[in-house]
C-alpha cells in the first residue's frame, strides 16, 4: 500500500526524522505500512542498507504516549523474553524505531497441529515475566480501573450497540455481578499483567518464541488475567478440554516457579473463569465502542465468540447467573438484526 505523504503531515515528519538518524542507518524512502492498531498508533516497516528491516511506531500526542512502551520494553526485556528493542526514539513527537519481530502472528500460525507447542512457549514466557514481578513498578490494576473497564459493557454494548436502557432492577443485578467479579479478581495474587496477551500480539520467531508486542498498557494486577487473554482469545476459540489442559499446565509451571497461584486446581480455575468474565464484558464494550465511536467495524465479527465465552462462564456459577438472566431479557427485547447474544 502506497503512503500518501502529501496529505499526511505526520508521515512526512516521520520520514524526515528517520533521515536525520545518524546512529542507525535506514532507507526512509522504503517506509511502508506494517500493521494497523485499535488505537491511534500506526506501525510501518523500513529497510536498512544491509537488507534487513526495522519497525517504526507512530503514536501521535496527545492521544498516545510512547513512554510507557519504552518503560515496559525495558522491563520485560530484562526478564529474557522476546520484545522489540527500542533503537531510536523521539518521545515528544511520538516516534519510535524498533527491532522487527517479523510478520507471523500466532493467529496466522495456530492450527490443531501447532497450537500445543505455541501455547507452551507462550505459557513459559508468561511465567518468566510473572516471576520477575515487583510492586510499585507498573500502575496498579486496582478496583477503580477494573470497574471502569466493566462499565464499558453497559455503556457501549448494551446502551449503544443494542440500544437498550436497563431498568433500576437490572442495573442493580448487573452491579451485583460486577461486585462478585471484583471481589474475586482483587483477592488474587498480583503480578505484571500485559493486558492483551493474545494471538494477535504474539509473534512466531525463530529464537525465544514468542515475540511479544503491544504491552504499553501493562499493569500490576491479578495473576490469571494474561492466561485468560491467551486461552480465551477473542480471535480464536479452542475446545474447553484443551483450554483446561493448558490452564492446568500453566498452573503446574507457575507453582513450580514459586508463583502465588491458588493451591488447588479447582480454586485456580474458578479464579481463571471469574477473571475471564471480567475481560469478556470489557471486550464486548470495547468492540462495540470501536464500531460506534471510531467507525471500525472489523471487530463486530468477533462479538459472537466473546458472547459465547460470557454466557458459558456466567452460566457455570450460581453467583453469576443473574448476568445470564439479564442477557436473556436483553435478547428478547433487542432488534433481531445485526446483534449478538
Amino acid at each position: 500500500m502506497s503512503l500518501q505523504f502529501s496529505s499526511d503531515p505526520r508521515l512526512s515528519a516521520l520520514q524526515s526524522w528517520l533521515a536525520s538518524l545518524t546512529a542507525t542507518q535506514v532507507l526512509p524512502a522504503s517506509l511502508r505500512a506494517a500493521s494497523a492498531d485499535a488505537s491511534f498508533r500506526r506501525y510501518f516497516r523500513v529497510d536498512t542498507p544491509d537488507g534487513g528491516s526495522l519497525i517504526v511506531m507512530d503514536a501521535p500526542p496527545p492521544q498516545e504516549d510512547v513512554r510507557p512502551f519504552i518503560h515496559v520494553a525495558a522491563l520485560f526485556g530484562k526478564t529474557g523474553v522476546s520484545v522489540p528493542t527500542v533503537i531510536a526514539q523521539d518521545a515528544e513527537r511520538g516516534f519510535l524505531l524498533l527491532s522487527d519481530l517479523g510478520n507471523t502472528t500466532y493467529l496466522h500460525q495456530l492450527t490443531a497441529d501447532t497450537a500445543h507447542a505455541l501455547y507452551m512457549d507462550a505459557i513459559e514466557a508468561l511465567v518468566t515475566i510473572q516471576v520477575h514481578s515487583k510492586p510499585d513498578v507498573l500502575p496498579e490494576y486496582d478496583r477503580a480501573l477494573l470497574l471502569r473497564e466493566l462499565m464499558l459493557f453497559p455503556e457501549w454494548y448494551v446502551g449503544k450497540h443494542i440500544g437498550a436502557t436497563l431498568t433500576p432492577a437490572q442495573e442493580k443485578s448487573l452491579h451485583q455481578v460486577f461486585d462478585t467479579l471484583l471481589a474475586n479478581n482483587l483477592a488474587q495474587a498480583q503480578v505484571y499483567v500485559h493486558r492483551d496477551y493474545h494471538s494477535r500480539n504474539l509473534m512466531v520467531v525463530g529464537h525465544g518464541n514468542p515475540g511479544i508486542l503491544d504491552f504499553q498498557d501493562a499493569v500490576y494486577g491479578p495473576i490469571t488475567y494474561d492466561l485468560v487473554s491467551l486461552l480465551r482469545d477473542a480471535y480464536i476459540e479452542w475446545d474447553e478440554e484443551m483450554v483446561l489442559d493448558w490452564a492446568i499446565r500453566y498452573w503446574e509451571r507457575a507453582r513450580k516457579a514459586g508463583l502465588p497461584v491458588a493451591p488447588d486446581i479447582d480454586t485456580f480455575y474458578r479464579d481463571f473463569e471469574f477473571m475471564g468474565l471480567q475481560r469478556h464484558l470489557k471486550v464486548l464494550g470495547i468492540f462495540a465502542r470501536l464500531y460506534h465511536r471510531d467507525g471500525k467495524d472489523a471487530y463486530l465479527k468477533d462479538l459472537p465468540m466473546v458472547m459465547r465465552y460470557t454466557r458459558k462462564a456466567a452460566g457455570r456459577y450460581k453467583a453469576l447467573k443473574p448476568l445470564v438472566d439479564l442477557l436473556d431479557m436483553l435478547q428478547d427485547s433487542a432488534p433481531q438484526v445485526g446483534y449478538t447474544f
